[in-house]
Order: C-alpha cells, then structure tokens, then sequence
C-alpha cells in the first residue's frame, strides 16, 4: 500500500478533515542553530527570541481590539469556527491539525501556504479556517493574505466591496503594507484580500516588491502566523512559485473529487522539506443517531404492539365465550 493511500484509509478511520503527514523527512539536528533569521533573509521560519521581541509581541497583540465583533450567527453563516463550539467535530478537527502544526514548526510562527488539488477542492474554507484557530490562542495571531488572485473570496469578510488588497500594494510603489490588511470581526485575525480584480501574470508574484512584502510582514509582524490561500495545484503556475516563498506548504485533497494520478503529482511538486502534510476535506460520515430518541420510539413502538397484542386476546377470549355459550 502506498503512503498516500495509507493516508486516505487514517482519513477515512478518522472521518473529517484530517491532517496526513505523507512523506517521512530527514533534516539535519538543530542543534545550535540560530532560529531567528536576518532581517532581509529570504524563506525560513521566524520567531519571537528575546525579551524585547516578547515586549513588541504582546503589545503588538494588545492593540488587535475589534470595534465590532462579529456574531456567532455570521460566523456561522460565513462557515467560520469559534471557541464556543468546543464540541464541533470541525473545530476539534481545526485544533487537532494546528496541534500537529505547531509540533511540526516546534512553536515557531511561519508563512504557511494552503492549496488544493483542484477547484473547489475547499483551500479556502481550511485557510479561513485555521486561521481561526490559530487565533484561538490569546498569545498567537493570524494574517491571511488571499492569493487567489483570479478566484479571490476573502474579501467578501469586509463591510467594504473593494478594499486594497495584495495587487493594489504591487501596483503601487507608495502603499505601506498596513494600508492593506484588514481586520474582519473577529478577535486576533486580519486579513489582506486580494484587491483589485486583474489577469495577473506569474511574474508579479516573482517580483521584487512581492518578495519584499514577505521580509515585511516577517520584521514587523513576528508574532503571527501567516496563511496564504493559493490557487489550486492543478490550474495555476502561480502556486509553485508562491511555494518557494513559503515556510511551509498544506495541500487540501477533496474526498472523491480528484484521481490518486492528481495527487500524486500534486505533491511531488512540493517541496519535501516544507510539506506539512495533506488535508483531506469533505470525507462522508455515517448518519448520527439520536439513541435517546431511537430508544423512545422503540419503546412506544413495543408498547404499541404489546396493547395490539393484548386487544387481539381479548377478542379471541371473547369469541371463544360465545361459542362455549352457544353450546
């Protein structure tokens, strides 16, 4: 049995999303290495070392208050998870595959990005999503920045129709990478959308402002994690450049929308070093049964027919009286 379909049969064990490490990886120790990286360096994880960088995070988190809060009503309407629903199956999933993130970057924030095999296969949703999560914790934050340039979604989160977003910042030489990130309602998480709306060539995303954009966010935003919502593997050439930028990369697979060939392919054009795993997404459970009804019904049913039964000898005991009687 292959990796990948060892994988689909833990998924289908464990019902749900489900984050499958596919490939064992082999690194060289740790031991001494320097975890924080130069201020221009190009991809690699980062993290908060000293005192002082604990300082700016934490005030750095302090000032994420929402004027506005969103409603546990258009969180669900907008399919968002949210710490009151600790017995969801899907927010226990979201937690289980941030535990396993976490163990995987052993606690270091990192520019992880989430893609699909194909459309529609759901990188969205589980962007949105873990971004949600990670912003569960009172000490960690998320930025989501939408890459999905020609199928962007994250902008619908904002009151605004046509907020700048990522394509407004690389047109424009003049805009601050603030002016672009957005809070959404919810505590912790921000957002940059897409933008404006455009046929954009791959080479934007090689430019030297996009690679900017990334030492950016590392210097001045250490405490977050960072998710990009990329196009599928399938049906962009953008996503393997927007993977060799990244720290690490998560590939979404939706239960029995793809061939086993697409993923295959899909993730040996991942990089092993930074594949966290895969996400199975849209597996089919069994229906839930409610026993305590189930054991009800099933009562008034056996005490229906135990009153059925009980009128039945009644009338035949009746009937045989009148024809003893008859005699």
């Amino acid at each position: 049995m292959s990796k990948i379909e060892k994988a689909l049969a833990k998924a289908r064990r464990d019902k749900g999303l489900a984050l499958v490490p596919v490939a064992p990886r082999e690194s060289a120790p740790e031991t001494g290495r320097d975890m924080t990286p130069a201020p221009h360096s190009g991809s690699g994880s980062f993290s908060v070392a000293d005192g002082e960088s604990l300082v700016r995070a934490s005030e750095a988190i302090a000032r994420m208050h929402e004027l506005e809060i969103r409603s546990r009503g258009e969180l669900a309407e907008n399919r968002i998870i949210y710490p009151e629903m600790a017995g969801n199956g899907t927010v226990q999933a979201f937690r289980e595959i941030r535990t396993k993130i976490l163990q995987r970057t052993k606690g270091r924030n990192g520019v992880i990005m989430v893609t699909s095999v194909t459309g529609g296969g759901g990188s969205t949703f589980v962007t949105l999503n873990l971004g949600a999560a990670f912003a569960f914790d009172a000490g960690k934050t998320a930025l989501l920045i939408d890459c999905n340039l020609r199928n962007p979604w994250l902008q619908t989160l904002l009151k605004d129709e046509s907020p700048p977003g990522l394509m407004d910042y690389l047109e424009n030489a003049d805009k601050d990478i603030a002016e672009i990130i957005h809070p959404v309602g919810i505590e912790r998480l921000r957002v940059i959308p897409a933008g404006g709306r455009r046929d954009i060539p791959a080479e934007y995303f090689t430019s030297p402002r996009f690679k900017r954009m990334f030492e950016n966010i590392r210097r001045r935003y250490a405490e977050r994690f960072v998710i990009l919502d990329a196009p599928p593997m399938t049906d962009s050439a953008d996503t393997k450049i927007l993977a060799d930028l990244c720290d690490y990369v998560l590939l979404v697979i939706p239960y029995g929308r793809v061939t086993q060939e697409q993923i295959d392919e899909s993730i040996k054009t991942i990089d092993s070093e930074k594949f966290l795993g895969v996400v199975f997404n849209n597996e089919p459970r069994p229906p839930e049964i409610d026993w305590k009804n189930l054991v009800k019904l099933s009562i008034q049913q056996v005490t229906q027919l135990f009153w059925a039964a009980r009128a039945k000898i009644a009338r035949l005991t009746g009937i045989l009286k009148n024809s003893r009687s008859a005699e």
